[in-house]
């Protein structure tokens, strides 16, 4: 007895030390915060949901495409033609900001509409979402983070929030015996679950990765914590994970984790293994199996050199595409070197079976029709008579052959065979052998033609809808400078002829101010914008005139209009001139003070070309 108590003294001893250690640490931060002027931020999200309950309908706007963000999700509307856009984050240098936007796409159309509805998730990023079919069309997202300005603070998020899709309505689910607080986790639908895996929890004094794996039940609306056997993937973030169409079956690939190897020295690990996650027993009639075991699995194919930031997405035929990522030469935390990929790869869920993506260009007219006569004299006389039939039934029969071919190159097949796999969905053709995974993914054939593709990024979102891959935006790094991207493509994954762009990549929406810079300084530019265009004249800062920038290229001004409604008809041009002055001049004003500083040059110009009347 005496040992026992002995044993549960010493531990209760270090519970104390650690406690301890951590209102000292509390202590230290609500001190560094009180220097920086910045508040709590419990009360920061507090004062946002405040906010939000003053909000009472909901409100639909067409809208121009959203801000530079990453961390964000788009998820394909699983009814319409439409790609839904969640929250994300933007870093200035100096400043983080983390969003709640909600934003649907229209494909046909090509146009943004802003949903604002109240009660909705606070602003967020690292979060997942899945879209389902049920109930007229459901959104869900589970947890997330939200980080602070000076990103002194971080917050993690373990709520679950489902925006039902119909009425564009918010609904959030207390339901008990869920997941700990996190980001950086995967979330998928099989069956009537929403499986979650992984995650980490970082309070800036700790971090912890998980491994764990918890379903939710949609009809139910309850958690339960998986049961599961076998090797467990070790603790880790940032992986992709997709689960198969045709059977119960979830693959776990790659992801980054930390570990601490002194009191102040972390090492990073990539992690480029591969694990299958399947139920145990029958699992027919079950929609909610509960009992699962982990399978590590070889991976076949030109497989993908070590990278993170890779993003997935799934495509019919229990195939994923996958676009990017970057490899770390240097993981000690102090300095790192990033590589940065823009290759395409694909796949096979059920074979665990890699290969690169070779894209082929768009040919000419005349050449489609001379190839289309080649192959069909190849095939005999009986062929050779429908080379003489009507162009438009020979065009139409060859664009139908193509919308069922998805070519791809593989490494590791022998240069004079060529392998066919039809499943009625895709013709994948593994032809001769292509380059590496680690390559830049063009092909020899490649070589002659110009191809454009997406710039190297990572941490892209990703989705497919009716055989189109879309792709948005991303990040990559510039020496110490990490540029937010906000471009947007489609490529059709039955021609794989070319990228389509949507939006073009345009590096001066970035905004960067180091680190070291003044936030004085931006707070004095912010108070002189204020009222730019109001009804009074304002005199020009010091710095305007030495640009000596004239807005010839302006649109006209119309008689009897105020400067307030002239800039509103003309936003886009203003806000464009801004961010062109900010960035060649360096002023190093952010995405929160821009609108303001168009709306200052505007006034500025607006009351010149008055004056000149």
């Amino acid at each position: 007895m005496g040992k026992k108590n002995k044993k549960e003294n010493k531990g209760k001893g270090k519970e104390k030390t650690a406690q301890k250690t951590e209102r000292k640490a509390q202590k230290r931060t609500k001190k560094e915060l009180a220097e920086k002027g910045e508040e709590d931020i419990e009360n920061l999200i507090a004062e946002f949901k405040k906010k939000d309950k003053q909000q009472t309908e909901v409100v639909e706007e067409k809208c121009e495409p959203p801000s530079p963000r990453c961390s964000m999700t788009m998820t394909a509307h699983p009814d319409k033609e439409e790609l839904i856009m969640f929250g994300g984050e933007y870093f200035t240098g100096n400043s983080m900001f983390v969003y709640n936007d909600l934003f649907f796409y229209n494909i046909r159309k090509n146009e943004w509409m802003k949903v604002t509805s109240p009660g909705g998730p606070p602003p967020r990023s690292a979060h997942q979402a899945v879209a389902l079919h049920q109930c007229g069309g459901q959104l869900w997202i589970f947890g997330g983070e939200f980080s602070s300005h000076s990103q002194l603070q971080f917050y993690h998020y373990k709520d679950l929030w489902v925006l039902h899709l119909k009425e564009k309505r918010w609904e959030k689910i207390n339901a008990p015996g869920g997941p700990t607080s996190r980001s950086g986790h995967r979330m998928v639908a099989v069956k009537k679950q929403l499986i979650i895996f992984g995650g980490f929890h970082d309070n800036i004094r700790d971090y912890k990765y998980y491994n764990d794996v918890y379903a939710f039940n949609v009809e139910s609306y309850t958690w339960t914590k998986l049961d599961v056997s076998g090797t467990p993937p070790l603790p880790r973030s940032g992986h992709v994970m997709a689960a198969m169409q045709d059977q119960p079956r979830v693959m776990v690939y790659g992801g980054y984790s930390k570990e601490r190897l002194k009191k102040e020295t972390d090492k990073g690990k990539t992690h480029t293994d591969m694990f299958i996650l399947v139920p145990e027993g029958r699992t027919k009639d079950d929609p909610s199996p509960t009992k699962w075991r982990w399978q590590a699995v070889k991976q076949t194919g030109s497989c993908p050199s070590a990278r993170c930031g890779l993003s997935l997405t799934v495509a019919p035929g229990n195939r994923a595409i996958l676009f990017g990522g970057v490899h770390d030469e240097n993981e000690n935390e102090e300095e790192l070197e990033g590589t940065f990929f823009n290759s395409l790869l694909l796949l096979e869920l059920d074979k665990c079976r890699w290969h690169n993506i070779s894209i082929r260009g768009k040919k000419e007219e005349s050449e489609r029709k001379k190839r289309r006569r080649k192959v069909k004299d190849e095939d005999g006389e009986a062929m050779a008579e429908s080379v003489e039939c009507d162009d438009e039934h020979v065009h139409s029969a060859e664009d139908n052959l193509q919308q069922l071919s998805l070519e791809v190159d593989t490494q590791d097949e022998p240069d004079s065979v060529d392998t066919t796999y039809d499943d009625g969905i895709f013709k994948v053709t593994v032809g001769p052998q292509g380059v590496s995974a680690d390559g830049d993914g063009m092909s020899e054939l490649d070589m002659d033609v110009e191809i454009f593709r997406p710039s190297p990024r990572m941490n892209t979102v990703l989705v497919v809808k009716n055989g189109v891959l879309f792709l948005y935006g991303g990040l990559y790094e510039e020496g110490d400078k990490q540029v937010t991207l906000a471009d947007f493509y489609s490529l059709d994954l039955q021609k794989l002829e070319e990228w389509n762009v949507i939006i073009h990549e345009d590096k001066k929406l970035q905004v960067w101010v180091d680190s070291d810079s003044s936030g004085d300084d931006e707070e004095g530019e912010g108070e002189e914008m204020e009222g730019a265009c109001g009804g009074e004249e304002e005199s020009s800062s010091d710095s305007e005139e030495d640009m000596e920038i004239t807005f010839d290229d302006a649109p006209p001004f119309t008689e009897n209009e105020s400067c307030a409604d002239y800039f509103d008809r003309c936003k886009d041009y203003w806000t464009q001139q801004a961010r062109t002055i900010n960035e060649d001049e360096h002023l190093g004003i952010s995405m929160e003070k821009l609108e303001k500083f168009a709306k200052e040059i505007c006034a500025s110009a607006f009351n010149s070309e008055k004056s000149t009347k």
